[in-house]
């Protein structure tokens, strides 16, 4: 390597330290222009993000918490939509989510919250799309047993053009039952903790919740297997390393998006702790049963 390309890799490694301290710091409103930075700085250090089929550093942050936002609207440029429509499972309060933004461009569908407070303030601050029909809030936990039912839109059909899925331990079993609909995009969050090549997740207990640490979802490898099932194709992942992103296999083409759909071509590393926390404490040990 040069001198000059040693110094070049040396400044931006400094200016990604500079950037890293000043996420840390920040707050959701200045969030932006900082994830921007990252991005930028990421993207030299990383040969593989320089590919303009890949869609990680895709700029946009409206209400998504990781740019979501601008990850899902470049992969619609390329793909297009069919109805506008949208089913999230998970969304809190509706302040931070994957599809707060569709809403606000005039998108309908579907969101599912478990948490009795997060829907009740949703039901107080989005009145207005609740009572238009625009959009429908359903106050339940997500199960096996009733994501078919909860993702399927009858008013709309049954394919929305996008599903999101973060109900943290659960997330690989729901989405698995899932056949039944057949929507363009997949955001479905990940657990980045586990290697790329390492298939792995969580057992099926309905009743058990996330306690925030090492333990929860599934591992990118196991989604990648699980989309294999469904149809479904891995096109990247966010560079925080939480949601992951699948498109429908007829509709990812190699003019659009970076082959292999390998979750070891696509892997992001956990990076919570540039935005949101020092990172997940380790899961205690398993108790076998």
């Amino acid at each position: 390597m040069s001198n000059t390309s040693e110094n070049e890799t040396l400044r931006a490694l400094l200016e990604l330290k500079s950037v890293q301290l000043e996420l840390f710091t920040l707050t959701h409103r200045n969030l932006h222009a900082a994830l921007s930075a990252l991005q930028d700085q990421v993207r030299f250090l990383d040969p593989r993000l320089q590919d303009p089929r890949v869609v990680t550093c895709a700029h946009g942050q409206v209400h998504s918490q990781n740019n979501e936002d601008g990850i899902i609207s470049e992969i619609f440029r390329r793909i297009g939509t069919k109805n506008r429509t949208f089913v999230e499972f998970g969304v809190g309060d509706g302040q931070q989510n994957n599809t707060r933004l569709l809403l606000e461009l005039g998108w309908s569908g579907r969101w599912v919250e478990g948490d009795t407070q997060s829907a009740s303030a949703i039901r107080d601050q989005f009145r207005e799309q609740l009572k238009t029909g625009q959009l429908e809030l359903i106050e339940t936990m997500v199960t096996r047993e009733n994501a078919k039912g909860l993702a399927h839109l009858d008013q709309h059909g049954d394919e929305p053009d996008l599903l999101s899925v973060d109900v943290d331990f659960l997330t690989s079993h729901v989405w698995r039952e899932l056949s039944n609909i057949k929507p363009r995009l997949v955001c479905i969050e990940y657990n980045a903790h586990f290697p790329a090549s390492v298939a792995h997740e969580v057992p099926y207990k309905p009743e058990q919740t996330w306690k925030g640490d090492t333990r929860f979802g599934a591992s990118l490898k196991q989604l990648e297997l699980i989309g294999t099932e469904l149809g479904y194709v891995l096109v990247g992942c966010d560079l925080m390393g939480v949601n992951a992103f699948f498109v429908r296999a007829d509709l990812a083409s190699t003019e659009h998006f970076l082959q292999p759909f390998t979750s070891e071509n696509h892997y992001q590393p956990p990076r919570f702790s540039l935005v949101h926390h020092r990172g997940h404490p380790s899961a205690p040990p398993m108790v076998a049963e």
